[in-house]
Parts: C-alpha cells; structure tokens; sequence
C-alpha cells in the first residue's frame, strides 16, 4: 500500500491537517494512528490504515493518566504501534481533541464523561409526541454549543405530531440560531434534508433520549440494519432503551456516525461558552440592562424583567436560565476541588518516580 493510499484511508475515517499536525513528531518515531470506534471495557476497537484492530492503553499511558478524560473515547484519534499479524494495537497516547461532546458522569461523582470526541455535527434528536421537552432541549444545546461542533436539532417522528407548526415555534424559540430539521424516519420522509451534513470525512454525534429514534434514524441512513430498534412503550410515548453503548459507524455517503445510548441523565460539564450560546437571547437582552452587575431581580432599569413583562421573553426560560446558571456555579466549586485533589496526586506520583530514580548509597 503506497503513502498515496495510507492518506486516503485516513481522510475516509475523518483524518485533516489538525490531526496530521499534531501528530508529525510520533510520525517521526515509527508510530502510526488509529482511530476509536468502540469502547469495551477498556477495550478498543478501532480503524487504522492496517484494518481494524483492538487496541489496549499502555502501562505508561495508565499510570499518567489523571481521570477518565485522559481515557480514549470513541471518535478519538490515537497514536499506536500496531501489530496487524495480530489484529492488534498498543495505543500510547491521544492527539489533541479538535471537539468533545462532554458531560458529567451520573450520580455525585464529580468526573467529566466524553460522550464523542472530534465531531464535526451534533445531531440532537426529538421526538414529537408526548415525549418532547423543551427544558431538556436547552441542555443538550448547551452541551453542544460547549462541545465545539455544530448542533442540528433533527426532530423524529414527525408522523406522531398533531400541531407540527406549534412544536416548530415552541423548539425555535429555544434554539436561537440552530439548525432544525423535521424527519420520519419511519416512512423516510425529510431524510434529505440531511444529506449537506454527511459529507465524506464529516463525523456527526447522534445525541437524545432513549427511543427517540436515534437507531431507527441510523439505519435509515445507512441502508442496512445497523442497530437494533424497539417500539414505544404505551402509555406515556417513551421509546425502549435500545443502544447500549457509544459506537462509530460509516455511511455510504462516506460521513462517520456516532450513535450514543439515551442519556436519562443529562448533567451538565463546564460551559461557560456553551451557556452563552444556548441563552444568546437572554444574554443580549441582559447587555441592555440600566447596571452591568444586574441580577434581574428587582433592580431598576432592568431590560430581562421588562422582557418577562412585555412577553417578549418567556418567564419559563428565564426560570431555566437560572436554574443551569446556578448548576453551573455549583459545579465550577466541586469541580477546583477536584483539580486540586488531582493535583496533589500528580506531585505524589512525581515524587515516587524520583525515589526510584535516585540512586541507592
């Protein structure tokens, strides 16, 4: 296989002139890259210009590693040295993410989980029935915008929707600026309207609920059956969790997909740039306010409550902004005395490392 051809393969999983610049100096040492397309257990499978291989973290990598972020994620290009008579890979370290779509883990434990890395497009997928939630919407937006890639929302099952033109003004007046889409995936209607976002190359992140037709969605698009797919539950419109974990898959368009398992927990990571993206509206208004340290409380002169007043701005999602203002900052808190913990642990570990270095009298 000539070099011509290596540098096909790569762009075909996504590979561009960020990647190749970062990784020159390993290029140089004999390593090659790989690409993760499933996680297992702390197990990878992942394509490379050897075939697909499963790969395993070195020691080195293991014991620098700091929390799960320093962790391979599917999407993530990695620097290998791969033994392809084996089908297998050693994996060294990780190139610089270019985006991750990140939250933090479920329960208390203050930890980051990257749901997919280098995504080019967040697919944030709706259903249109009963299951449709604007609170939710906004969280996943601002987890987007946080991200680094583009967010589409793709609004599934529209052959379910009785007031289509209503649910329409409802999402747009939380997704300022934001792409959205209505599909059925079910009867292959609006499937098109997709098509600009699956170039060759392109990797797109399929983010939503469990059973809001991610899979069915998926499988459209690829023409075969990829993932397994349920009905909805009766009752209240739910979909059945299906997809179980965070897997990369190629369309025949040439584009990348990422399918995610339903988060039922969406908990926010940092974002101060995706809070802002995602409440654009209630940051400009904000902007125009009498004192630049408003609260939007009571304050004279304050343009957010004349905004609640006039009905320009809906008290509700000014409720939300508070409400993920607040997480935020509660977050931010736990999360420095996490880094500080981290910290020390480093500085323990560099510590060993220089009593065992020193040389014994």
């Amino acid at each position: 296989m000539n070099q011509l051809t290596n540098q096909q393969v790569l762009q075909s999983m996504g590979w561009n002139e960020y990647f190749a610049n970062h990784f020159a100096p390993y290029a140089e040492q004999g390593y090659s890259v790989g690409r993760i397309t499933l996680e297992h257990k702390r197990i990878y499978r992942l394509w490379s210009e050897h075939g697909e291989l499963l790969g395993e973290v070195t020691g080195k990598l293991r014991y620098e590693a700091i929390g799960r972020e320093d962790f391979p994620a599917v999407g993530d290009w990695v620097v290998i040295s791969a033994r392809p008579e084996e089908k297998k890979a050693s994996i060294h370290g990780l190139l610089p993410r270019k985006s991750k779509f990140s939250r933090k883990v479920a329960g208390d434990t203050v930890e980051e989980q990257i749901v997919a890395a280098n995504v080019d497009t967040v697919f944030l997928v709706n259903s249109l029935n009963n299951d449709l939630n604007l609170r939710r919407i906004e969280r996943y937006l601002i987890l987007a915008w946080e991200s680094g890639a583009n967010p589409v929302i793709v609004l599934s099952k529209a052959d379910l929707c009785d007031d289509l033109d209503g649910c329409l003004a409802e999402i747009e007046s939380v997704a300022i600026g934001v792409p959205v889409h209505v599909v059925s995936a079910e009867q292959g209607e609006g499937l098109d309207q997709l098509a600009p976002y699956l170039g060759e190359g392109q990797t797109i992140a399929l983010m939503g609920s469990s059973g809001v037709g991610k899979s069915t969605l998926i499988n459209k698009l690829s023409g075969a059956e990829m993932q397994k797919v349920s009905g909805v539950r009766e009752g209240d419109d739910r979909g059945r969790h299906t997809t179980t974990h965070r897997e990369l898959f190629r369309l025949p368009s040439g584009a990348l997909m990422i399918d995610t398992p339903g988060m039922r927990e969406l908990q926010l990571w940092e974002a101060d740039e995706g809070f802002r993206g995602a409440f654009d509206d209630i940051e400009s208004i904000a902007e125009t306010c009498r004192f630049n340290d408003c609260k939007h409380m009571r304050e004279p002169g304050c343009a957010v409550q004349a905004a609640i007043q006039t009905g320009s701005l809906e008290k509700a999602r000014f409720d939300s902004y508070l409400k993920l203002q607040r997480e935020l900052a509660h977050l931010a808190r736990k999360e420095d005395a996490r880094l500080a913990a981290a910290e020390r642990d480093k500085w323990k570990k560099i510590n060993v490392q220089m009593r065992e270095k020193k040389p014994k009298r």
